[in-house]
């Protein structure tokens, strides 16, 4: 059974820096396709970094330079670097994993306020 477990997530002033964690269980997250989604109130869910098999990265655009995404395999993770936040990053956070079919975690709320 796949389990998908956040942390990590919180309220942080303009600017500031957050870690989010993924702790994956009944997976390997090194050799599959890991990622990041957001959704903010009143809107859809929207990519923000993924890692794929092959290890290629992609990034929304509005992240770009401020987001990094990395896995650790020796304790089976993935984490968000996300410096320089904005209001605007502003969301409910989930990974997920790809393994055939789509596997969430229960999302970690970040708040970027001043």
């Amino acid at each position: 059974q796949v389990q998908l477990v956040e942390s990590g997530g919180g309220l942080v002033q303009p600017g500031g820096s957050l870690r989010l964690s993924c702790a994956a269980s009944g997976v390997i997250v090194s050799i599959n396709t890991v990622g990041w989604y957001r959704q903010a109130p009143g809107k859809e869910r929207e990519l923000v970094a993924e890692c794929t098999r092959g290890d290629n990265t992609n990034y929304a655009d509005s992240v770009k330079g401020r987001f990094t995404i990395s896995r650790d395999n020796a304790k089976n993770t993935v984490s968000l670097q996300m410096n320089n936040l904005k209001p605007e990053d502003t969301a409910v956070y989930y990974c997920y994993v790809i393994l055939g079919a789509v596997y969430w975690g229960q999302g970690t709320q970040v708040t970027v306020s001043s």
